[in-house]
């Protein structure tokens, strides 16, 4: 008989100290535009799932040339206007070494704000954590 082991993890402060300094210096390349670094942080192939304009599921894995393509397009599109974040993260460790963040954040670009929800799985390798799975709604269509 296999003992299942007990998965029920609690992090300590510095588990969640960690990831929150990965989120704000994720934070802080997205603000800048700085796709390269974005890129940096992650583990490639990244896993992406979303729903499509048809409301059908739809996922994906993109290789780090598809994330700087995508992301320099999307980011492109405000032009050079601040970009800034305002989140509340709750994060979900399964583990030491995995989590599942889940974000309510409002970007604010050119005045405009966009209220945003989405979810990240996380991994820690070496001591740093990069994300490896994007969930968020409204890129199905370009994951096809």
């Amino acid at each position: 008989m296999t003992v299942l082991p007990d998965t029920g993890y609690i992090p300590s402060a510095e588990d969640r100290a960690s990831l929150d300094a990965w989120f704000t210096a994720y934070d802080s390349a997205s603000a800048r535009r700085d796709i390269e670094r974005m890129a940096d942080m992650a583990v490639f192939p990244l896993n992406l799932v979303s729903d499509d304009s048809q409301g059908d599921g739809r996922t994906a894995q993109w290789t780090r040339e598809q994330f700087v393509a995508t992301m320099s397009q999307v980011m492109s599109e405000g032009g050079d206007e601040t970009i800034s974040f305002d989140s509340t993260r709750t994060p979900v460790f399964l583990s030491p070494s995995v989590a599942v963040v889940f974000t309510d954040s409002t970007m604010t670009a050119g005045g405009e704000k966009r209220r945003l929800r989405y979810a990240d799985i996380l991994v820690r390798r070496g001591g740093t954590w990069a994300f490896q799975t994007m969930i968020q709604s409204g890129w199905g269509d370009s994951l096809s």
